[in-house]
């Protein structure tokens, strides 16, 4: 599958916006439930793959303690700067890296850790084949994916709001790319052909999406995501617009002041 560039671009000043408000809205408690699971088995080493402004890398230190070594990499060096700036612990060491072609030796890691990113990834096959080479024998690969956007409720009032003002062109970043690769099949069938061959287990977790407001969650998804790319490549005069509308329509559907919807994902874990 072809992902497009500017779906893959989080430039500028969008690092801290994505921390600030993607990181709450979203990110959070997947984060600590991906570092439960990482913490269930004793390990010693862990990779994290795209790791942005270290959501779970943080969450797995907390859950796993400073003497577990920590590799986080990710592609976007403005979003590990960010990370390493907002906190820095001695167990973690940052790495500009990419999926496709880790810079690592065989055999190294009790744990693959990738949250929210395998669906950027141009790809799939064999950037599960990277995490399983540098696994170690019985070792665990576990990421996770967005469920499709009728599940996700804000995103998909979000999309669809911000895709009226562009008719004949409407912005398709978040249906396409962070909530487009959710057919456990698929995913199943890109696994096998990244080489894994062990009992996968997949577990759908919905989670409660709280915003203290509609305004909050608009600029999160219309200014801290690539939609925004998609938005000003349009007309860069209507980003603000744009989030207005989403905020909108975000407070037709769940009300005014604090609001909450729903968001589900794919939580795969396998062994080596």
């Amino acid at each position: 599958m072809t992902i497009p560039q500017s779906d893959k671009v989080f430039s500028g000043h969008m690092a801290e916006l994505y921390h600030s408000h993607l990181t709450p809205l979203i990110f959070d408690s997947y984060a600590r439930g991906m570092a439960e699971i990482v913490s269930q088995e004793e390990v010693s080493s862990v990779l994290e793959v795209a790791a942005g402004t270290g959501v779970v890398t943080r969450a797995m230190v907390d859950a796993l303690g400073s003497d577990v070594s920590i590799l986080a990499t990710d592609l976007n060096q403005p979003m590990m700067d960010f990370a390493q700036s907002f906190r820095q612990d001695t167990n973690v060491r940052w790495e500009l890296a990419d999926a496709l072609s880790l810079p690592m030796d065989d055999g190294l890691f009790d744990v693959v850790a990738c949250q929210f990113a395998v669906m950027f990834f141009p790809d799939r096959a064999k950037a599960y084949s990277e995490a399983r080479r540098v696994l170690k024998p019985g070792g665990r690969f576990v990421f996770s994916v967005w469920d499709q956007t009728s599940e996700n409720e804000f995103a998909d009032t979000v999309e669809q709001a911000v895709g009226e003002l562009f008719p004949d062109d409407p912005p398709r970043f978040i249906s396409r790319t962070p909530y487009g690769y959710f057919n456990i099949d698929e995913i199943t069938d890109d696994i096998r052909a990244g080489g894994f061959t062990g009992d996968l287990n997949v577990e759908t977790v919905t989670e409660p999406c709280r915003s203290e407001s509609a305004a909050f969650a608009a600029v999160a998804f219309c200014q801290a995501t690539p939609l925004r790319s998609e938005i000003t490549c349009r007309d860069p005069s209507l980003l603000e617009h744009s989030t207005r509308v989403a905020r909108e329509a975000l407070t037709a559907r769940f009300g005014e002041g604090a609001i909450e919807g729903k968001m589900q994902a794919h939580v795969f874990s396998i062994r080596a």
